[in-house]
């Protein structure tokens, strides 16, 4: 890591001191109704996670949440975060209305993606009216409050209707990717049960046609409570082929059977009230099916995108994204700000690697949101958009999905654009928001997040539980935040819940990261899954450090890194597989270059005992790295759920390798 002469991380960017944001606007409210004088923004985040519940309060107010009836309480602060204490009771509220509150004639959606030349718009007034059309047609067929209709589909503008519909009536949006396999659809909707279910007779991805009648069908067989299958014409070359699906019809047939309304009647719901039902990765067991509240999770997207992202009506923000990520949830909630959103379905490199810069000219985007690896592999691809693109309305830079390499901080101001926030940010769908991320009020420092959001009170750990600074450690988060989920499904007694969150230390949410705090900066920087931590020798590391070393040569494509545990149980020795980039080999020589660099970078106990070659990284859907899978795989055992990763044929290829054997 290239450092700066104090031996912080060097700065990439520095705010603008006379830019006023809405933060400091926050900021001086609160100043002046509290008679606290918070000047910098670690004196505010102080506040905010000491005074947590008049901190919500004042952001609710802030963002001005669309509500009918008042809160009596915020929140019981004699109850602690793992009470899963109830917010903003007495509050009635609903999800679609705040989402739609703007009706003009601005845009609202643009839409396109591979195998579409054009740019569909749609303005607020025109969402407005279709999504009470999907309403009218859903309550037509029954659709009641609390029950489930679901997607299994990409992103596009009649996922968003139908979200926004089924959420005007108070019923739960659970929704899926078209890429996924049959059986990781069943293992998360068979669980919620649904009603409804909305998806396309085909896509287009990396350049080819993928009819989706076939798989489509076997999800609905497997569904028995469905009442109705929607099938949008999504592919125009595809026919729309309902002759085995039960209970089928087109999206047209659908609307038509809804009755003409002008007005939306959206139902009036507590602020705990089931919006969305997300699910774990379910790479060790079926997956868990996370509540997530109509309240808690718009005041989070909202305080996120205001007050942290200082967004306003004129931003178009274009997140990269799948139905099945939740990022897709976090950008559609940029509507309730009256900002526009940008759906992209397809592959973002085909047919060629500039497809998103050009939209960013074309449309005027000012956010661009992405998973990392996508910036490492316009990196490799050597793509220089500051010299083939003007990117002048560009603002911002999003990062989310797996670390920021250090190298990607470096590559984005060289080759993209210097005056941009770039900001890596983290959270997860556990919480359907972020517990790191973005400010325009803070440097940017190379490999580090900015900051914790404001109102999330996190710390590092160590084993004994006691807070770290400039070593690794368990992230945490040690009060109550409103998006937390507020039960897991089919788990009456909150067993599967306290223990993805409340085993490892009592009292206390552990998030599964590893991750270093910086103590100067007040920066964060991620190493990886807390279950994927390394421990060699007593040495604890996370995968994130190894990759952000290895990766870094240009021979090397992808890796992963996992432990592996001697027969007896007694040792553990790290294996670093390496997936070689086209055109390079394994060697020797490189071997010995990367024990180097490892060593010579972080210490000669980080250096793997094993190096191997190998042609395939296990991925999840939204592209992290499965660790768990190629641990299981190695120690000889089998890998449950494989419908939750992108390529699950590469598991196999970490069976009976000779080299591991006996150990």
């Amino acid at each position: 890591m290239d450092a700066a002469g104090d031996g912080n991380p060097r700065v990439m960017w520095e705010p603008n001191k006379n830019r006023l944001t809405k933060m400091d606007r926050l900021k001086e409210r609160i100043n002046e109704q509290f008679g606290v004088k918070l000047e910098t923004y670690q004196q505010f985040h102080r506040w905010s996670c000491d005074h947590y519940a008049d901190f919500w309060e004042q952001t609710w107010k802030f963002t001005k949440i669309v509500h009918s009836k008042p809160h009596e309480e915020v929140i019981d602060k004699t109850k602690g975060i793992a009470d899963i204490p109830e917010w903003f009771h007495g509050a009635r509220l609903n999800f679609a209305e705040n989402l739609l509150r703007y009706r003009d004639d601005r845009i609202a959606i643009y839409s396109t993606g591979e195998g579409r030349t054009e740019i569909m718009k749609k303005t607020f007034s025109q969402l407005y009216q279709s999504v009470a059309r999907f309403a009218s047609a859903m309550k037509k067929m029954g659709i009641v409050k609390g029950d489930r209709v679901v997607g299994y589909i990409p992103n596009c503008v009649e996922a968003v209707e139908a979200m926004l519909a089924a959420t005007s009536i108070g019923a739960i949006w659970s929704s899926t990717s078209p890429d996924f396999g049959v059986v990781g659809v069943l293992e998360r909707f068979s669980q919620i049960r649904p009603k409804l279910i909305f998806s396309v007779n085909a896509v287009h991805y990396n350049g080819k046609i993928h009819n989706h009648t076939e798989k489509l069908t076997k999800v609905v067989r497997g569904l028995p409570d469905l009442q109705k299958c929607v099938v949008i014409p999504f592919v125009e070359e595809v026919p729309v082929d309902l002759s085995n699906i039960s209970n089928g019809c087109k999206m047209e047939e659908f609307l038509q059977d809804g009755d003409e309304v002008s007005e939306i009647e959206f139902e009036q719901v507590p602020f705990n009230h089931p919006l969305y039902i997300m699910y774990s990765s379910g790479t060790t067991g079926i997956p868990k099916c996370m509540v997530h509240s109509v309240g808690g999770t718009l005041l989070k997207h909202l305080e996120e995108h205001v007050i942290q992202g200082d967004l306003d009506c004129d931003d178009i923000m274009l997140y990269y994204t799948t139905t099945g990520w939740m990022m897709w949830n976090w950008m559609v909630s940029v509507l309730a700000v009256g900002a526009s959103i940008v759906l992209y379905d397809g592959s973002p490199l085909v047919p060629h690697p500039d497809i998103l810069w050009n939209l960013i000219d074309k449309i005027g985007i000012t956010v661009l949101g992405t998973g990392a690896k996508w910036l490492a592999v316009l990196e490799d691809k050597e793509v220089k958009p500051a010299q083939s693109h003007k990117l002048d309305t560009l603002k911002m830079i999003l990062s989310t999905g797996s670390p920021l390499k250090p190298l990607s901080y470096d590559y984005v101001y060289r080759d993209i654009k210097k005056d941009l926030l770039l900001a890596s940010i983290t959270g997860g769908t556990d919480i359907i928001a972020c517990f790191m991320g973005q400010t325009w009020t803070l440097p940017v420092y190379r490999s580090e997040i900015q900051c914790s959001i404001l109102g999330c009170n996190m710390q590092a750990w160590n084993e004994e539980g006691k807070p770290v600074y400039n070593t690794s450690g368990e992230l945490v988060c040690l009060t109550p935040f409103p998006s937390m989920p507020v039960f897991f499904w089919d788990d009456p007694e909150g067993v599967k819940y306290k223990q993805a969150y409340f085993n490892k230390f009592p009292g206390v949410w552990a998030h599964g990261d590893f991750c270093i705090f910086n103590e100067l900066t007040g920066g964060v920087v991620m190493l990886g899954r807390s279950d994927g931590t390394l421990n060699p020798n007593g040495v604890r590391f996370g995968s994130a450090e190894i990759y952000n070393i290895v990766e870094s040569f240009k021979e090397i494509q992808d890796s992963v890194c996992v432990a592996q545990r001697s027969s007896d149980n007694m040792e553990e020795r790290v294996i670093l597989f390496l997936k070689m980039a086209p055109g390079s080999e394994f060697s020797q020589d490189l071997v010995t270059s990367l024990k180097a660099s490892i060593r010579m970078s972080l210490s000669a106990r980080h250096v793997p005992a094993v190096f191997l070659p190998i042609t395939g990284i296990p991925h999840t859907i939204s592209g992290k790295k499965v660790e768990v899978a190629v641990k299981l795989a190695i120690a000889g055992k089998d890998v449950p759920q494989r419908g939750a990763l992108s390529n699950p044929d590469s598991v196999d290829l970490y069976y009976n390798i000779k080299s591991l054997n006996g150990y």
